[in-house]
């Protein structure tokens, strides 16, 4: 629970960075995760890398891949971006089902994401020699991860970057008025954020030890955005209790005595049933202040 509230908490905060602070929905940002998930493996597997430099892969990867995305579509606003960050999930879900060549070594370029198959017998966390091979080594490791991306991100909104990030949220024309340079500000939160989510997939890819393609599907972005929602976007407390209040529900649905086949759609009823209670009694979330209704 712990290791999976860590993974959600960088998950949340990151897209809070581009979706709450930025003002932009973005529906790609399971394609970041799933990036650093499957640099995490490939690296670690084909090139016998350790896990901080592994994970410092995945991120740049994820930040650079971002770069083209943001570049091309920094014009674009609204329904518009809407779409094209749609398209750029979509093209991360096919080249994670359709990379593979079931005659050449997983991790080749031939056969790189072993498509519908995955990838299995990812390591474990190895940071100096120590092995967190345990469920409690692995807890700590995501932890420790989960509270730098906190501060770093804490450090960010509080600082001038951050508030004239808020500034451009609010009013993109009076920003630009003053000389901020809103486009390449939107170029560094989505790098910013790519790379922090990538770290969140590495966490996961290193605890679970086997990856597909269904980390970079349409639903988990959904999950991702629910989070947001959820807790409240536009401030620092909110993804934090929208990722344990999403969190929560499937484990307290374990208490219903209920088929393991209808597990899945009632949890998915929940989601739905809470986000509408949340549209109608309270748009800005748990925990938020900013309401999402631009």
């Amino acid at each position: 629970m712990l290791i999976y509230l860590d993974i959600y908490v960088v998950v949340a905060i990151s897209l809070n960075l581009v979706v709450g602070y930025c003002g932009l929905l973005t529906l790609a940002h399971s394609g970041y995760f799933a990036i650093g998930s499957y640099a995490y493996a490939l690296v670690t597997l084909r090139l016998g890398w350790g896990f901080i430099p592994a994970v410092l892969f995945g991120m740049v990867a994820a930040a650079v891949l971002s770069l083209f995305v943001s570049l091309a579509t920094w014009r674009l606003k609204g329904d518009f971006f809407v779409m094209a960050s749609l398209a750029v999930q979509a093209l991360i879900l096919s080249a994670a089902n359709n990379w593979f060549d079931s005659s050449a070594p997983v991790g080749t370029w031939r056969n790189l994401t072993n498509g519908p198959f995955g990838i299995s017998a990812i390591p474990k966390p190895a940071i100096a020699g120590i092995q967190f091979d345990t469920i409690g080594g692995v807890a700590t490791v995501s932890t420790v991860l989960a509270g730098l991306c906190v501060l770093v991100t804490w450090n960010l909104l509080t600082s001038p970057w951050g508030r004239v990030l808020q500034a451009v949220r609010d009013d993109e024309l009076a920003a630009r008025g003053l000389g901020k340079n809103s486009r390449l500000l939107k170029v560094q939160v989505f790098a910013v954020a790519s790379g922090m989510v990538a770290v969140a997939g590495a966490i996961y890819s290193s605890y679970v030890g086997y990856i597909d393609p269904s980390i970079a599907s349409t639903d988990f972005s959904i999950l991702m955005l629910c989070m947001v929602v959820v807790g409240g976007a536009a401030n620092f407390r909110g993804p934090l209790v929208g990722a344990a209040v999403l969190l929560a529900i499937p484990e307290l649905l374990r208490f219903v005595k209920i088929p393991d086949a209808m597990a899945g759609q009632l949890r998915l009823m929940a989601f739905g049933l809470l986000l509408v209670l949340l549209m109608h009694f309270r748009p800005q979330g748990l925990a938020g202040r900013y309401r999402m209704d631009r």
